[in-house]
């Protein structure tokens, strides 16, 4: 084991050596100006497992009214007690209570170590750091899929404690405990327990499980049952345990289906603090203007220094080593022994000219302590470096099950090794010695953003292991775990999702294909679903490098000029599904509804399973009809415009042989500029930030109707080409209608509409503007007219129909057209049936220009009856514009036909009544989306 200081290398004074500035005989002061910590009546410790978990607090004297994080009442004057390493303040009253663990010991306490999914940086009013417990005055970060709001020179100090959305083959459990996450409630949450006020806007203070929504005081939860019931949502989330995803070598990002462009940036990419990290005020950046005080650059190990990521520290210039070192080691949240550890001195002409060679093999801190010294001009560094240690107690945790005992501690020494102790700590757990060849020792670092399983050598010896681990970082040994697990061949399989690819080929085609694009392994990579319609594959991939390399390759690859689209996709256990299961599949579009679409996708992957949320513009739907394929039963919930919502169901059409349920109920959720489905729905004209629990609430009690869906067949004639006036025919075209089905005038402004859209998309962000912008283009065209009845011939029922004098023709499927104008109208005929939207029939009405459709939208008027029937015939006798459902485009001349699709789809109506207030707070679960400000940067 190496020494912990070479010779000659600069070290902090140790114990009973003079201060650093200060002369021999000075009196001693603390960092604050008070007696040093620990030598007076006005400090209070708490051990680990007492009433308060592992804080260090001491009594502080408040010149402004603050928060108790406890009980969120103010704390005035001396009343006041605050953690010196996480910041935890508390009435003395109080202390006795106080249930929440210190940030120090808080990796310790995770059940199972899971990594978070860091997203853009954003501005969160009213949120607070899980970390250091302070506001989030600054671009913070918030993990995807929990609640965890953090600062960016926070996240390496955070726990790996997100939720566990899936099994894969490491502490898989079939019963699940609350997901407790502290604070950031809404200030009017009540505790489940005393029903009294638990959230609070100015104080991290209360907790609420991630899962089912159960909000309480921190104290009040231990009365609570352990296991989660998944709350009022638990018919419709997908079960973790019956979700499987073996993503040994996928991040949580690409596990979820989270764009690249979301990833956290830090440093080199890995866990790292800004190299200008303050410490102790919050996030201003610490400077030592006063001559009684001195700033000092605190390095944690070789890997802190070789990426040149420091904490600032500032300290009294009179102050002790002991002083300076617990400083130091609050800095990076570390509880242990401050008389473990010594601070070496580090020469800054080293760092700031040739920071690298710190990283480099053979630089010793023996030579880096040989060049200059340190300048008044600059703060000092310096690197906490642990002493050489004959023994020590190693918490040793069970890889499997039903064991009794979370953990349990052994002494080590120089002697231990890795099968010295799976030998050591078999009985303990209950098993056999003479199975020691079974099991094996993992060494687990918890990260917060990555959770990495390395399998140790028999003969590894642990004392220089953990020598090893200290070196390279002193923070890190908290956030490692040394589990005994079985030694077993995890049979790897991966199923990889492929898109892009050109529609209509054979399994071998495809493979043939994917060989020669991406030079796949036919020994471990085999085609085992395709979607031809889509030119879609599901490729099953039992090599984890294999897999990741085709992952990785996929999305720079292009076949035919069209890039391929390569998800991880998990498998859904639907065996295991409880028999009242019917989760719920969600699909948004996040480029609806401005930026609405983003923060509903983050909200519902909290709410729900993330596994059952899929981003449209990642792959479209077929992903997801492809992952529920053996759910018997299950629903749809749709956030986009009507457009979304017909691309989605033209995927079900398309996929209904391969579901076990054919027929899932669909909801929407408005987010386009009409929404006239989702209106006739009653779902709304559009969404407004209703809370997305409420709206999974609504889904959970819509009633289910049918609605028809129709086939237009486009078959164009013979056209003459204009450069060679060679004879050219438009291969037929089938295109699916839902809402409604427009010629001439309105196709014609949906047309422009477009156009405008696609010159300068970054504009079309509200609704307010997209409807500007259709009255700008109506106004261009209110003296047009084409006199369409002359241009077109029309038969229902193969009956020929004279047409009045019309600029427009439009075929209705629902009492809704051009956001939410009623079109047919409400006057009773005896020649035709009262419209429904699962009739099987059309409504076609007429329109006489831009004027008549401006008074059909205020109310006045309604469209000109002409036919009602089941099938249609339209003859085009020159180019005409056409619309279905809102897709504009110019129809050559030719014939349409248009007539039902069987089956009829199942959708969801929103019930009348509101829903039902439920009589517990778990049932009324608060995840209300960000403010404006919350937007990512």
């Amino acid at each position: 084991m190496a020494a912990a200081a070479e010779p000659g290398a600069r070290t902090w004074p140790g114990s009973g050596s003079p201060r650093l500035g200060s002369p021999a005989g000075s009196p001693v002061l603390g960092i604050s100006g008070r007696t040093r910590p620990g030598s007076g009546p006005e400090r209070t410790s708490r051990a680990i497992g007492s009433a308060a978990p592992g804080h260090s607090f001491r009594k502080v004297t408040l010149t402004k009214p603050t928060f108790c994080h406890l009980c969120s009442d103010f704390i005035w004057g001396l009343a006041g007690f605050l953690c010196d390493v996480c910041n935890f303040m508390s009435h003395e009253k109080c202390l006795k209570q106080v249930k929440t663990p210190c940030t120090s010991i808080a990796p310790s306490l995770v059940r199972v170590p899971v990594a978070h999914c860091f997203g853009s940086p954003g501005l969160y009013k009213r949120k607070f750091c899980v970390v250091c417990r302070k506001s989030l005055e600054v671009p913070a970060f918030r993990c995807e899929v929990c609640e965890l709001h953090v600062h960016p020179d926070c996240v390496p100090f955070a726990c790996s404690d997100c939720r566990q959305c899936h099994q894969d083959g490491h502490q898989d459990y079939d019963t699940y405990h609350h997901h407790w996450r502290e604070g950031n409630l809404p200030s009017g949450a009540r505790c489940e327990v005393c029903r009294k006020t638990c959230g609070s806007s100015d104080v991290l203070a209360g907790v609420r499980c991630e899962w089912c929504g159960v909000q309480a005081h921190s104290v009040c939860s231990t009365a609570l049952a352990p296991e989660c019931t998944f709350g009022r949502l638990r018919s419709m989330v997908l079960p973790p345990s019956c979700v499987r995803l073996l993503s040994r070598n996928f991040s949580k990002m690409h596990c979820f289906r989270i764009p690249e462009a979301m990833v956290l940036e830090l440093g080199d990419g890995d866990d790292g603090v800004d190299g200008s990290a303050a410490v102790g005020t919050g996030r201003e950046v610490l400077t030592a203007t006063e001559s009684t005080k001195q700033t000092l650059k605190i390095f944690d190990g070789n890997d802190s220094m070789r990426k040149n990521q420091f904490r600032l520290v500032t300290v009294s210039r009179l102050a002790q080593n002991e002083e300076v070192m617990e400083a130091a080691l609050r800095a990076y949240y570390i509880s242990e022994d401050p008389k473990a550890f010594q601070l070496q001195a580090l020469p800054l002409t080293l760092l700031s000219g040739n920071a690298q060679a710190l990283g480099k093999a053979g630089t010793t801190e023996e030579e880096a302590s040989k060049v200059s010294g340190p300048q008044d001009s600059v703060p000092e560094a310096w690197v906490i470096r642990s002493l050489p240690r004959t023994q020590e107690i190693l918490k040793i945790y069970p890889g499997w099950l039903k064991v009794g005992v979370a953990y349990v501690s052994i002494r080590v020494n120089s002697q231990s090794t890795a099968r010295s102790v799976v030998q050591e700590v078999l009985p303990l757990f209950g098993q056999q010695v003479g199975d020691q060849e079974r099991f094996q020792l993992i060494e687990v670092l918890m990260s917060s953003r990555q959770v990495q399983r390395t399998v140790l050598a028999d003969e590894e010896p642990l004392l220089d292991r953990l020598w090893d681990i200290r070196q390279t970082s002193v923070r890190q040994v908290s956030q490692t775990r040394f589990y005994v697990a079985e030694t077993r061949a995890m049979a790897p399989r991966v199923s990889l999702f492929v898109g892009g690819l050109p529609p209509g080929l054979s399994p071998q085609d495809y493979s043939n294909l994917l060989h020669e694009a991406m030079a796949t392994k036919a020994a471990v990579v085999s085609v085992s679903h395709v979607y031809s319609l889509q030119g879609a594959v599901i490729l099953d991939v039992t090599c984890f490098a294999e897999a990741e390399r085709l992952y990785m390759l996929a999305r720079d690859t292009t076949v035919h000029g069209q890039p391929l689209t390569a998800l991880v996709l998990p498998d859904v256990l639907h065996t295991k599904l409880p028999p009242d299961s019917c989760p719920l599949l969600v699909f948004v579009n996040p480029k609806s509804g401005g930026l609405k679409g983003r923060d509903l996708l983050c909200s519902f992957r909290k709410l729900l399973n993330p596994h059952q949320v899929f981003e449209l513009t990642n792959g479209g739907p077929l992903p997801g009809f492809h992952l529920f394929s053996q759910v018997p039963c299950f629903r749809v919930l749709v956030c986009g415009g009507d457009g979304t919502v017909g691309w989605v169901l033209a995927a079900l059409e398309e996929t209904r042989r391969h579901l076990a349920c054919p027929e899932p109920s669909v909801a929407i959720l408005p987010l386009g500029t009409g929404n006239d489905l989702g209106r006739v729905l009653r779902w709304g004209a559009g969404y407004s930030g209703e809370d997305p629990f409420s709206v999974l609430v609504s889904v959970d009690e819509a009633d289910a109707v049918l609605m028809d869906r129709w086939t237009i067949l486009l078959d164009a004639h013979e056209i003459d080409s204009t450069e060679n006036s060679v004879a050219e025919t438009e291969p037929p075209k089938i295109v699916q209608m839902n809402n409604y089905c427009g010629i001439g005038i309105d196709a014609e402004l949906s047309l422009d509409f477009h156009q405008a859209r696609e010159e300068e998309p970054g504009k079309f962000t509200s609704r307010f503007h997209n409807k500007g912008v259709y009255v700008r283009v109506g106004l261009q065209k209110i003296s047009h007219s084409r006199s369409l009845h002359k241009e077109i011939r029309l038969q229902v029922e193969q009956q020929e129909v004279e047409l009045p004098s019309i600029e427009g023709l439009i075929f209705i499927n629902i009492p809704s057209w051009g956001s939410g104008a009623d079109l047919w109208g409400s006057d009773s005929d005896s020649r035709f049936e009262k419209p429904r939207i699962d009739d099987g029939l059309l409504e076609v009405v007429g329109v006489t220009g831009v004027v008549h459709m401006g008074q059909v939208q205020g109310g006045l008027r309604s469209g000109i009856r002409i036919a009602q029937g089941s099938y249609f015939r339209v003859t085009l006798l020159k180019a005409t514009p056409v619309q279905v459902d809102g897709e504009p485009w110019v129809q050559a001349p030719g014939h349409m036909i248009i007539s039902a699709t069987a089956p009829k789809v199942h959708m969801l109506r929103k019930a009348k009544q509101k829903p039902r207030k439920a009589g517990t707070i778990r049932d009324t679960r608060v995840d209300t989306l960000p403010a404006p400000e919350g937007n990512p940067l």
